[in-house]
């Protein structure tokens, strides 16, 4: 049976004598170009402007000084570290031949010194570094990060904005009732839609009304609080609207299916779909470690303790997998899982709840 790559090592074998190897280490203001040349004895090093036709011209030149040197290239491999700029430049380089990566960045060991040297020649290095041992096959270098099409991208994007407006929506809430509370009053509730008629009627724990300019802070918060009311509701209705339009192709049909157990939400379906259930994870143990579910043990000698969940992964996955696990508890209540996590003696509780 075929197996799923993992990313964790390169799958293809690697023939340096034939293969252009480049690290790009990128920025805002340059990129830092570094290059394993068959047939050249330096390693050449080059600054460049942000610029991806820049880049294609250096990797071309880098490609006839091989051939001058009497090494053809037969393959092309570039990795730079996903940051700021995201995925367009592996999916610009994959279009036009180029075989691209994108290196997890947690996923590259780097040096424990107090003050170590960080410059971006050094990074370039250790770029080069764990690349190339990625490309030999060996584990534990680096790991690559899935690169996503244009269209998967998008898809995203309304989950995570709504995410980012239920945010702001309970920042605004939290910051209007602290303010309230110096004042001494509590239980007034901002995020009612009658509440901006309501303000000048609340009274401080002194017996007066609000101050004059509490109250025109009070309103320019609530206006941000409609607004951001009424930009969810939009997302949630193009959403339907989405889903009732083309009901039945891959991804909607997949959203439709989950949104039938109890539980779980077209919100929460969304998000697993788009998340999770659109890459190519080889098992379950796969999954919890790209949400950062896995264990961090921490032994030494006679050491041996748990410091809990890794947390090193997509933070939304982790937060909706453990809202389901909460859930499962609430709708599942008599299933033999939950019985069993509820009769678990306290004491072993901390760690058998984790396995």
């Amino acid at each position: 049976m075929a197996q799923v790559n993992d990313l964790s090592r390169s799958v293809t074998a690697f023939d340096p004598i034939s293969t252009l190897v480049v690290v790009v280490e990128m920025s805002k203001a340059r990129w830092l170009v570094s290059g394993a040349v068959p047939g050249v004895e330096r390693q050449p090093l080059k600054k460049l402007e942000p610029d991806a036709t820049a880049l294609l011209r250096l990797i071309e030149r880098w490609r006839s000084e091989a051939m001058r040197a009497g090494r053809p290239i037969n393959r092309i491999g570039l990795a730079y570290e996903a940051g700021r700029d995201g995925f367009w430049l592996a999916r610009w380089l994959i279009a036009r031949g180029i075989e691209a990566h994108v290196i997890h960045s947690a996923s590259v060991a780097v040096s424990r010194e107090r003050k170590r040297a960080k410059t971006d020649r050094l990074d370039a290095a250790m770029l080069m570094r764990v690349f190339l041992g990625w490309l030999r096959g060996e584990r534990g270098h680096c790991g690559m990060v899935v690169v996503p099409t244009m269209e998967e991208e998008a898809e995203r994007r309304p989950s995570r904005e709504r995410e980012n407006l239920v945010n702001e929506r309970s920042r605004i809430t939290n910051r209007m009732k602290s303010a309230l509370a110096r004042l001494g009053i509590r239980g007034f509730k901002p995020h009612l839609r009658k509440a901006p008629e309501r303000l000048t009627g609340l009274r401080t724990a002194e017996g007066t009304g609000l101050p004059a300019n509490v109250i025109e802070e009070f309103r320019r918060d609530m206006a941000r609080l409609a607004l951001v009311r009424e930009q969810i509701s939009s997302i949630e209705k193009t959403r339907a609207e989405r889903l009732a339009r083309v009901p039945d192709t891959g991804p909607h049909a997949m959203v439709r299916l989950l949104a039938r157990v109890i539980g779980i939400g077209i919100e929460t379906a969304d998000m697993l779909v788009r998340e999770i259930l659109s890459r190519k994870l080889r098992d379950r143990r796969a999954v919890a470690r790209y949400a950062g579910l896995t264990g961090s043990p921490d032994e030494s000698g006679l050491k041996s303790r748990e410091k809990g969940l890794a947390k090193a992964g997509n933070a939304r996955v982790r937060r909706g997998l453990i809202q389901l696990a909460w859930r499962f508890l609430m709708f599942q209540k008599d299933s033999a899982l939950a019985r069993w996590i509820a009769h678990v003696p306290r004491g072993r509780a901390a760690r058998e709840r984790r396995q």
